[in-house]
């Protein structure tokens, strides 16, 4: 865990600023999504802006990237989704993008730039976020190359600094 790290709620305007902005990138309306008074608090890492929106984990910035963490179960099941053969998995758990071989079965149509879960095939537990490198129809036929670039994995330090402020 981050060994430094300073921890704010954003004021309603920020917060309402963020939920636009993520609702844009996830083509999904977020305030939909949590019905009620949403509350963000912003975790500042040395790696990554960390938003809580009521207290869970489930938006995360770096740079100016803001993408869901694999703990935003709600996106989870409105979004498409990948699922890789066992063999693929320990690759991925190290930041390694989603090829075409690895790839066993497409779940819902994307676009190029879309967010995608990839899920293992074994257990179908979410392991990765990634970013569509094509679209559904191109992706589906290739055979070779980067069909998604992994943004956040299972064990990355996103991943690591969600869990131990979970413990807490």
């Amino acid at each position: 865990m981050s060994k430094k790290y300073r921890r704010a709620f954003l004021k309603s305007k920020e917060a309402k600023s963020i939920l636009n902005e993520a609702s844009k990138k996830l083509k999904v309306n977020l305030k939909k999504i949590f019905k009620s008074k949403v509350d963000i608090e912003l975790v500042e890492t040395d790696f990554a802006e960390i938003f809580l929106t009521n207290g869970k984990p489930l938006l995360a910035r770096i740079e100016d990237k803001i993408f869901p963490t694999l703990v935003f179960n709600e996106f989870f099941t409105l979004a498409p989704r990948i699922v890789v053969d066992m063999g693929a998995v320990p690759y991925v758990c190290n930041g390694a993008n989603i090829m075409a071989p690895g790839i066993v079965r497409f779940e819902g149509e994307f676009k190029k730039g879309d967010f995608v879960f990839v899920v293992d095939e074994k257990h179908g537990k979410t392991i990765v976020i990634g970013e569509a490198a094509y679209d559904y129809d191109a992706a589906k036929k290739a055979t070779e190359g980067v069909i998604i670039k992994n943004i956040h994995f299972v064990g990355d330090k996103i991943w690591s600094f969600i869990k131990k402020l979970e413990d807490k």
